[in-house]
């Protein structure tokens, strides 16, 4: 679907209005002009910010509902809901045929802006996957990207190790390589390893197994690990037996070995349906303004797996949100069950529109089956949406914990260093150099107690000459903290720590007194031994952490991590600099015209014993240009 079809140029806007009630009833109005068609609608804050997404099947009727005057508060969905009216000062809208391309373009404006009252599918860098892919000899990886090239993956996962599991599992089950070999490429170039010779591995690179057998492998390890276990059975007894009525009695026996492994993992899964189709299972529970949307996976009767989602007290779960989420993973995920069955009642169109989205995404990925969305009331069914929800609560209980644990650490931290409010974020940085060339300030910021790696950020220093840690950090502190730096969307810290003593302290305020920024600052200060000893308050007295562990243990975390994160900065900048050639130093010479002043001439020694007029009729430059690089070389 084309992404822009239908745009509307005209973006209605109440931006000017500073009254809440009275920029409510303009929005209003403005979303009575809105057409009853298919379209999804973009919610825009302070700044033209998109701060929320949605799709609707009339968009005048949908929009409108955001701006009532009276609207209800009767759970937290709704006090989220009245919150993001409340900020919203435009919106504007895209018209589509249906409502299925109206759920399609969401997605990816989810995707693309990841507006805060959206709940979304994290990102490929916080839900690991099981990778396929579509090369000739492919392998069973884990990867954190979903690309378009053919591949097939299988999750999300809902950690890494539990992905790392799976895919060893199903490599061992069926002899697949673990080496890092490309085949048919190393084909006969590499001896076999131990692996053959422990009968894990069944050595495509001895030349030996053929390519049908290979695929077939392939073929049962993503049928498996689709939980159609007895499907992956079935397929290798009868290869089983082709294999045998072909004298080829080593390569039946990986298929024995195969199935003698299927039948254990297949005997330790749980029966939990008397069904022999594939169905997911969806249930959300609540608790204060955090919720948690649970799936079961069950195939062929058999509970294969399961995972937990949560959303923040900012995120909208409500029933149109909670649909478009559904079709979301499923669209990355492209495993479709036959039916999916949900603790939660949608209305007859957003089944409808569940429903046919599944269909279309199954029908791409190959199957011609149609997938069912109902909300069971009784039976075995019914009985799998409360475990479901069972877990839901289970996760919102343990997150409970966690979040009550981290609160009890940041009390603890704001007491020991006296602040006025909890440290919620936490920024940190520490200068890299090697010598006096690049120079690198590194900031991690710490939310919550945990890195938030997307609000990272690396400052090649450009201020100061020499090894000066101290101008250094001034320069990263102002260009961070300055209002019209490009920073500046980034939330301010409730704490500021730097990596050393007094030196960097004064530093970082010096820094942050001429932009007239009020932050607390202090330094981890480390032993001889080069470990996290104390924090260093402004005033030079020490603040012992030792006799605390787990506040010990999270300065530790902060000040390895922003060292680590700053020295990746500065190598990475000297990675860069090894591949530039000094010619680009000239003005007027780029990459390209270095690369072929030095292809024509072969050395920089070379060029510049050659003369002016050599340098500017081989090298294709001007007279003058070929001037100022005789007088550099």
């Amino acid at each position: 679907m084309d992404a822009t079809n239908g745009c509307q140029s005209t973006c209605f806007s109440a931006a000017e209005i500073t009254d809440t009630a009275e920029r409510l009833a303009a929005l209003r109005a403005f979303a009575a002009k809105l057409p009853l068609c298919p379209g999804v609608y973009i919610m825009r804050g302070e700044g033209g910010r998109i701060i929320y997404v949605g799709k609707s099947r009339a968009l005048r009727n949908r929009v409108s509902s955001y701006f009532v005057a009276s609207f209800p508060i009767e759970t937290p969905h709704d006090l989220k809901t009245r919150r993001m009216a409340e900020s919203v000062r435009s919106f504007d809208y895209i018209i589509c045929k249906t409502e299925i391309e109206a759920l399609t373009l969401e997605n990816n404006l989810i995707k693309l802006h990841s507006p805060y009252y959206n709940i979304k599918l994290k990102d490929a860098k916080s839900y690991p996957y099981i990778r396929i892919g579509a090369e000739p000899y492919p392998r069973v990886t884990v990867t954190r990207q979903i690309k378009n090239d053919g591949a097939r993956y299988f999750g999300p996962y809902t950690s890494a190790a539990e992905a790392r599991d799976a895919a060893s599992t199903v490599s061992k089950i069926f002899a697949l390589p673990l080496c890092r070999h490309v085949f048919p490429r190393d084909i006969g170039r590499v001896r076999p390893c131990l692996y053959r010779q422990m009968g894990k591995c069944m050595a495509p690179c001895t030349g030996e197994v053929e390519r049908e057998e290979y695929e077939l492998a392939v073929k049962a390890a993503a049928t498996v690990l689709g939980g159609h276990i007895s499907g992956a059975c079935a397929e290798l007894e009868a290869e089983m037996l082709r294999l045998s009525d072909a004298e080829k009695f080593e390569s039946a026996a990986r298929c024995r070995d195969g199935i003698i492994a299927l039948r254990r993992l297949l005997s330790r899964q749980r029966a939990v349906s008397a069904s022999s189709g594939d169905e997911d299972y969806f249930a959300i529970a609540t608790e204060g303004q955090t919720s948690c949307l649970a799936m079961l996976s069950v195939r062929e009767g058999k509970l294969v797996g399961k995972a937990g989602y949560l959303f923040s007290a900012n995120e909208i779960a409500d029933s149109e949100a909670l649909v478009g989420f559904i079709g979301a993973r499923y669209d990355v995920s492209r495993e479709l069950p036959n039916t999916i069955y949900l603790d939660f009642e949608l209305s007859e169109e957003e089944r409808e529109l569940l429903s046919d989205y599944a269909t279309q995404i199954s029908r791409e990925s190959g199957s011609r089956r149609k997938v069912r969305v109902a909300t069971p009331q009784r039976g075995e069914h019914r009985k799998l949406c409360d475990m479901a929800r069972d877990n839901a609560l289970e996760q919102l209980r343990q997150h409970a914990g966690e979040r009550s644990r981290e609160e009890e650490l940041l009390v603890r931290l704001a007491g020991a260093l006296a602040l006025e409010v909890l440290p919620s974020r936490i920024e940190a940085f520490d200068i890299s150099n090697i010598g006096s060339e690049f120079i690198t300030a590194g900031m991690v910021t710490f939310c919550d107690t945990r890195p938030r790696k997307s609000d990272y950020r690396t400052f090649r220093i450009k201020t100061t000459d020499g090894v000066d840690d101290y101008g250094a950090m001034r320069e990263a502190i102002s260009r961070r903290y300055s209002a019209d730096g490009s920073c500046a969307s980034l939330p301010m810290p409730d704490l500021l720590l730097v990596d050393g003593g007094a030196g960097q302290i004064s530093s970082a305020l010096e820094a942050l007194d001429r932009l007239g920024v009020d932050l607390p600052v202090f330094g981890m200060v480390k032993d001889d031994r080069h470990r996290t000893r104390a924090l260093l308050a402004p005033d030079g007295s020490e603040i012992g952490i030792g006799a605390d562990r787990t506040l010990y243990n999270l300065i530790y975390q902060i000040q390895e991590e922003v060292h680590r994160y700053s020295l990746k900065g500065m190598m990475t900048a000297k990675r860069r600099s090894l591949g530039r050639s000094s010619l680009e130093d000239i003005r007027g010479i780029g990459p390209a015209r270095a690369k072929k002043l030095l292809s024509r001439f072969g050395s920089l020694r070379a060029l510049g014993e050659a003369s002016v007029e050599d340098i500017s009729e081989r090298g294709g430059v001007s007279l003058e240009l070929a001037r100022e690089i005789k007088a550099k070389y």
